[in-house]
């Protein structure tokens, strides 16, 4: 298995909104994602954001894993995402593990932090192998459908 990052491309478009109609995913987006033109805007989205990459598994798109919120103090916020038939296979993790790589070597960050609603374990699971550490637990910190999510705290320094 060889993960690796890469650039997203235009021709991706149709991945990103095979992913972005999981149940799981279709929340997860600032906007609803459902023709090639919205993935076309998400990909040039992360221009002014941050940084993304594509998760290939064997060069075929599994996923995407960014980095957001970069601040004056070296930090930055990391966020990840698979298609579902890439879950449970450590696509997520690897490529956060290379993503983690990637800022500290080339953005030069110090800090990576991450969050996860406490009822989502497979992403618990994905920070801890990409070797990002618990920090503790903010309570209701998301809402979504009107249900309040606390939400789990991971970061990675570039010294761990």
């Amino acid at each position: 298995m060889t993960v690796e990052l890469r650039e997203w491309r235009e021709e991706d478009a149709l991945v990103i909104v095979k992913a972005f109609q999981a149940p799981d995913m279709r929340t997860q987006a600032s906007l609803p994602i459902l023709t090639e033109q919205d993935a076309v805007g998400w990909i040039k989205a992360w221009r002014d954001v941050g940084h993304a990459f594509a998760v290939t598994l064997d060069g075929e798109v599994m996923g995407n894993v960014a980095v957001t919120g970069i601040d004056a103090h070296d930090n930055g916020w990391v966020s990840y995402w698979t298609v579902p038939e890439a879950r449970g296979r450590g696509v997520a993790a690897e490529g956060a593990g290379k993503l983690a790589e990637w800022a500290f070597a080339e953005r030069g960050l110090y800090r990576l932090e991450l969050g996860h609603r406490m009822n989502n374990p497979a992403s618990c699971r994905v920070a801890e192998k990409a070797g990002f550490r618990a920090e503790g637990v903010e309570r209701g910190k998301l809402v979504y459908d009107g249900v309040r999510y606390d939400v789990e705290r991971h970061a990675r320094l570039a010294i761990d």
